[in-house]
């Protein structure tokens, strides 16, 4: 996380100064949806937090990247399926996501101009996530085999309000869509441990973030104008 920032901090001296920056903060919570556990969508059971950087190319639109970091749980017991409460699994991870897209506004947000700014906005791009690799050997909790990175599809819906001259507040939800099935455990990685797969495995996981994001906003005032 600290070369993270250090590399956000030498971006934004080296930009030239008709731009607008954004340094912040996400704290919130993370939850698991897959072949284990419930499949609530936003049921956040464990902290989350990170740190953001965006770069705003217009009223409009930001350039941002994200580096966020929490533990992944579910539990069998929580799941309203009788199928799952009887098999009684339940697992952890870990998952340190780095994340790079854009973010839309749906209305004007010049953070330059003195009036109150509120608006949604929703945010896509392409993440990457460390996790472990687990896989169930006969237990109800899973084994460790060892590190995978994982490439999911942030889909973020969120509102944000201007609440100081360089302070943005806002309030977020992010599902990814990962292109991996074993960070629940179900669908080992390895060919040796194909034995070991359960579950739904056309399917792929899911998790979400949802939280608040507070961001410092600095740099000259920009034209917003076509060159």
């Amino acid at each position: 996380m600290k070369r993270f920032f250090l590399v956000l901090f030498l971006i934004s001296l080296s930009s030239t100064k008709a731009q607008i920056h954004e340094v912040g903060v996400f704290f919130g919570g993370s939850n698991f949806i897959g072949d284990v556990g419930p499949t609530t969508y936003v049921n956040p059971n464990e902290p989350a937090y990170g740190l953001l950087y965006k770069w705003n190319k217009s009223p409009r639109h930001s350039w941002r990247a994200s580096f966020i970091q929490s533990k992944l749980t579910s539990r069998d017991a929580d799941s309203d399926m009788k199928s799952r409460k009887g098999r009684d699994y339940s697992f952890e991870n870990s998952a340190k996501e780095l994340s790079l897209g854009l973010e839309f506004n749906f209305f004007d947000f010049n953070q330059h101009d003195m009036t109150k700014k509120v608006t949604p906005y929703i945010y896509s791009g392409l993440s990457y996530t460390r996790y472990d690799g687990l896989f169930f050997a006969g237990e109800n909790y899973p084994k460790t085999e060892k590190k995978y990175g994982a490439l999911a599809i942030p889909m973020t819906i969120g509102v944000k309000a201007k609440v100081l001259d360089h302070w943005v507040i806002g309030i977020e939800a992010g599902a990814r869509y990962t292109f991996k099935d074993d960070i629940d455990g179900s669908n080992p990685t390895s060919n040796k441990l194909s034995h070991l797969k359960f579950g739904n495995i056309n399917s792929t996981d899911w998790y979400v973030f949802s939280g608040i994001t507070l961001t410092y906003t600095f740099g000259n005032k920009p034209c917003y104008c076509k060159l």
